[in-house]
């Protein structure tokens, strides 16, 4: 599909973590440094499932009463041909407190076989194991032992999700830091701008670290000319 990245380039952003690819947006200067990612009470249930990538389909769900309207479950399959593999769910819970769980194992497994990496909500997930067990990534505000009512009330629209406004087909990434948006215009670059931010920060890391420490050594690196976009030749 037109405008959205291959496999091989999308592996090359999953390489580096979160913190780095949020600091190279930041180079592009695209975007508030205070937006673009969620809030901490989005939590990483699997942290050493390593980094998630893919392109938001999005939902809202509710669990407080089987009345009202539902989308239906082919409905929702319907809106994810939409948006290419992989894909992430991105869905809004609108209770509060959060009730019941649209995410579990069978719902996991199910939308594993749809293309789908994992899931982000503000509202709570369950079968904690047994999910983890199939490699899908749940990224959740906190966990549940029921699915009380719940279901589909809307999809395919934007939502806000730990504070981070998400349409569908925007690139979701994830790790063990949280989940953050990187703007699809520039995500090809960032790879490179990770790097540009990499070859300036280890130089500072690497001399902390030395036996030759020193404060005039650690001015001269950290006054350094910094990375900047596009690269200078």
């Amino acid at each position: 599909m037109a405008g959205y990245l291959s496999a091989e380039e999308l592996e090359e952003i999953r390489k580096w973590p979160t913190c780095a690819v949020s600091n190279a947006i930041e180079l592009f200067d695209i975007r508030p440094r205070n937006k673009g990612f969620m809030l901490p009470n989005i939590k990483c249930l699997y942290p050493d499932l390593g980094p998630m990538i893919g392109y938001a389909v999005t939902a809202v769900v509710t669990a407080q009463s089987s009345e009202g309207h539902r989308v239906q479950a082919p409905d929702w399959w319907k809106e994810i041909q939409k948006v290419p593999e992989p894909r992430v769910a991105v869905i809004h819970d609108i209770d509060r407190p959060v009730l019941g769980s649209f995410w579990g194992e069978v719902n996991a497994n199910i939308h594993k076989a749809l293309g789908y990496v994992g899931a982000v909500t503000d509202g709570c997930v369950r079968d904690i194991t047994e999910v983890k067990e199939a490699g899908f990534h749940f990224f959740a505000r906190c966990v549940s032992v029921s699915h009380a009512y719940v279901h589909l009330v809307d999809v395919g629209i934007p939502v806000r999700v730990g504070g981070l406004i998400v349409k569908p087909g925007d690139l979701i990434m994830g790790d063990l830091h949280g989940v953050l948006s990187i703007p699809r215009e520039i995500a090809k670059d960032v790879p490179m701008a990770a790097e540009l931010i990499e070859d300036w920060e280890r130089p500072i890391i690497n001399f902390c670290k030395s036996k030759t420490f020193n404060i005039a050594g650690l001015k001269e690196r950290y006054l350094s000319p910094r990375p900047t976009w596009p690269p200078k030749k």
